[in-house]
């Protein structure tokens, strides 16, 4: 053990050995009593109050994260106001446990309500204990001793010198960094997604990038910060590369896949796709998949590679306007002139059925029963479905032609005999005999 740490325990033995640093306990131990006490009457009604704040997520979390420690306020504004009396009426020496309590509390309070900026909450916890630990070992003083014993603690590797501090701190630089450039990424994609300028594939294309570059650039600082030489991990990354590439094929096929599709803006965020036996809108485009919601409100995540693989059908492309067909039958007493009429009218009552592209009509062939007819209109909004419309056009045409009179015939078949049937001639009935 140092001679310092010796020297320090000693030190401390001596000080708690006199009285005053029993009256010190006794103030601490009643000053969180009575904080504790008194905040247990305010935190529900102020925290009622702070969730009235509408429209202000962010500062109402932290208002929140406040108001939840109202105790440990209070017991640091009491210990402030301890330690004023205190230095009025006695000597500084006989102050000292209560101003490391105070400072010890005050950096637990800034350091439990800055770490709810983090969401996830284990990262949350680690970051709080960590930072809280650092701030324990400078007010007592103890920084430069831990930070020798963390340092004497290493791993040779080559040239370089891993030590437990080293790698404390580029863990924790590193973290730092990364989440840093993760909300400025994402600040920066909202502000370009808000960008009515730009193509939806463009905005998600930028929003990618920014996010990535600033990932690397935030990882590459981090570890340069500490002292770590970056070209040591020359060959370390050239064969985890290679071992990563053969065991994450699929994922970075993906990842170049939509690379892809954002550059040549095959597909985009609101585009009516089919693909396989699956239809919808494309609600957002990720690194590794695309997703797409279905009209029975179902949510497929497909590969970025099956849009490059595989035959694609994106109904709006390059326009909006969509054409459908729609095929029928009507009786060979019927005029066919008129049929295709009324086919048009009625096609135009249905509201999705766009006006200024007029629907046509042919005749295509003389069927086996009916003259088969088809009818073509288009529409311009495919995502909301492609079977309702023509259902409502199929309900149209069947009420103009009852109006009009004109059958919707079935198959039918007349069956002739060249020769007649035979009659069957009656079998005689059999006598009974009597019983007995």
């Amino acid at each position: 053990m140092p001679q310092e740490l010796v020297d320090a325990g000693q030190s401390w033995l001596e000080y708690a050995m006199r009285p005053w640093f029993a009256y010190q306990l006794v103030l601490i131990a009643l000053l969180f009593l009575a904080a504790k006490l008194i905040a247990r009457r305010l935190e529900a009604s102020l925290e009622e109050r702070a969730r009235q704040i509408r429209g202000q997520p962010a500062m109402l979390r932290v208002l929140v994260a406040l108001l939840r420690r109202v105790d440990w306020i209070l017991f640091v504004a009491f210990q402030a106001a301890a330690l004023v009396v205190l230095n009025r009426v006695t000597w500084p020496s006989n102050t000292v446990l209560v101003s490391i309590s105070l400072s010890l509390a005050l950096a637990w309070l800034v350091v439990t309500v800055a770490s709810r900026v983090i969401r996830n909450r284990f990262a949350a916890r680690l970051v709080q204990w960590l930072a809280w630990i650092y701030a324990c070992l400078t007010i007592l003083d103890l920084d430069d001793d831990a930070s020798l014993a963390l340092e004497s603690i290493a791993l040779p590797l080559g040239t370089t010198r891993l030590t437990v501090l080293l790698l404390l701190k580029s863990t924790l630089l590193l973290i730092a960094a990364i989440w840093l450039a993760v909300m400025i990424g994402n600040m920066i994609d909202d502000r370009v997604k808000a960008a009515s300028d730009l193509t939806p594939s463009l905005r998600v294309l930028i929003g990618k990038i920014v996010k990535f570059a600033l990932i690397v650039l935030a990882g590459t600082a981090a570890l340069s910060a500490v002292g770590v030489d970056l070209t040591a991990l020359t060959v370390f990354s050239g064969a985890v590369g290679v071992g990563v590439g053969f065991g994450l094929q699929k994922v970075v096929s993906n990842f170049v896949s939509g690379i892809i599709i954002l550059l040549d803006k095959s597909i985009k965020p609101g585009d009516t796709i089919s693909l396989g036996d699956t239809f919808g809108w494309i609600r957002d485009l990720r690194a590794r998949f695309v997703s797409i919601v279905t009209r029975d409100g179902r949510e497929y995540l497909i590969p970025n590679e099956d849009f490059i693989t595989q035959q694609v059908i994106n109904w709006s492309f390059s326009d909006e306007l969509v054409r459908l067909d729609v095929k029928f039958g009507v009786s060979y007493d019927a005029n066919p002139h008129q049929v295709s009429e009324l086919a048009i009218k009625a096609a135009m009552t249905v509201s999705r059925v766009e006006a200024s592209r007029t629907p046509v009509c042919w005749l295509t062939q003389f069927g086996d029963s009916s003259l088969d007819f088809v009818l073509r209109f288009w529409i311009k909004d495919p995502q909301q479905g492609l079977t309702n419309v023509r259902g409502k056009v199929l309900l149209a045409l069947w009420d103009a032609f009852q109006e009009a009179g004109i059958a919707i015939p079935y198959p039918h078949r007349e069956i002739v005999f060249k020769t007649p049937i035979p009659e069957s001639k009656p079998r005689p009935q059999r006598r009974r005999k009597p019983a007995g």
